[in-house]
Parts: structure tokens; C-alpha cells; sequence
């Protein structure tokens, strides 16, 4: 089976791509998928319970997998976990369906995630960690994105609204 997904989400932890992903199926009238979801559900255990079990570079693989397969059957919208796009095939397959970056600075990310120890690259000094992972991922998303939507100061409805507009996609 191949399907290409009508949008996919990337961007850093917290940004609200799951959020803004349910809203966008909804209104696009398509189905909704989440390949940390994904994971989850298969490995029986949280991202974070693989992290601390298996160390990031298992995860990674596993993720990749998950992105893979995810991309070849799903033809709803689709979110990719914040580190997908650290993988190389994992951002050439990228390269057909329509990618949405969605961003937000630090003092956003603050707000939304209390940039807090449950998510296991923030553990120690937060800020400082996530502006770091900004500036190693932000061309890699910026590489992969059909459109950029910034979510600074938005509700997720004006983000959906934002990502529409974007990509000038029709409401079902």
C-alpha cells in the first residue's frame, strides 16, 4: 500500500503538532496519526521509558521505522515526533508530501512545557537544552517544510486557521 499524507507536521517538542494535527483532520475531514502514538502503542512504553531504557540511538531507530511506515499508509495528517527529521532518509522521504514546520521560540516553549524533566533531552538546565536542540534541528526543519507556521502567541485554532491558509486547503 502507498499513500502519500495530505500534511505533515514537524517541528520542536511542545509546539502543539498533535494538537493542531487533531484539529487540521477534523476540518480537512481525514484521518489523524501521531508516530510517537505509533511507537508507544508497539513498543508498549512512553518515548521517555525508551529513552532511559535503550538510550536515544535505539530510539531513533525505532522511530525512523515508525516514520517509514507511517508515510507509506497513512493519507490523513500526519506528526512526527520533534527528532524525526535528525534522520537523513527520514528527510528525503519527506521530500513529496506537504510539510508544515511548525515553530515557536523559547520563551513559548517555556510557557507550553514548563520545559520540564518529563521530557528526557530537557532534563538538566532546560533553556539552555532547548535552545541548543533549536539550533542543531531548526535548518532541518526549515529543510524539509513546504511552509512555516509560527504558533508564537496563538491558539491552537489560529494555528490550524494559519496552516490552511498556508497550504490553501479547503475545509471538508
Amino acid at each position: 500500500m502507498s499513500a502519500v499524507p495530505v500534511v505533515v507536521l514537524v517541528g520542536p517538542m511542545g509546539v502543539g503538532k498533535s494538537t493542531v494535527g487533531r484539529m487540521l483532520a477534523d476540518r480537512l475531514g481525514l484521518a489523524y496519526r501521531d508516530t510517537d502514538d505509533d511507537i508507544v502503542a508497539e513498543q508498549d512504553r512512553t518515548v521517555a521509558e525508551i529513552f532511559v531504557d535503550e538510550g536515544e540511538s535505539v530510539f531513533r531507530g525505532i522511530e525512523k521505522d515508525a516514520v517509514r511506515r507511517a508515510l507509506a499508509e497513512h493519507d490523513g495528517v500526519l506528526a512526527l515526533g520533534g527528532g524525526a527529521i535528525l534522520d537523513e532518509d527520514t528527510r528525503a522521504l519527506l521530500a513529496g508530501p506537504r510539510v508544515v514546520y511548525l515553530s515557536m521560540n523559547v520563551e513559548e516553549a517555556v510557557k507550553r512545557t514548563g520545559l520540564n524533566a518529563a521530557r528526557p533531552l530537557l532534563a538538566v538546565n532546560p533553556r539552555k537544552q532547548w535552545r541548543e536542540l533549536m539550533e542543531a534541528r531548526r535548518h532541518l526543519y526549515e529543510e524539509v517544510a513546504t511552509a512555516v507556521v509560527a504558533t508564537d502567541g496563538r491558539t491552537p485554532e489560529e494555528v490550524t486557521q494559519a496552516v490552511l491558509d498556508a497550504l490553501e486547503l479547503k475545509e471538508a
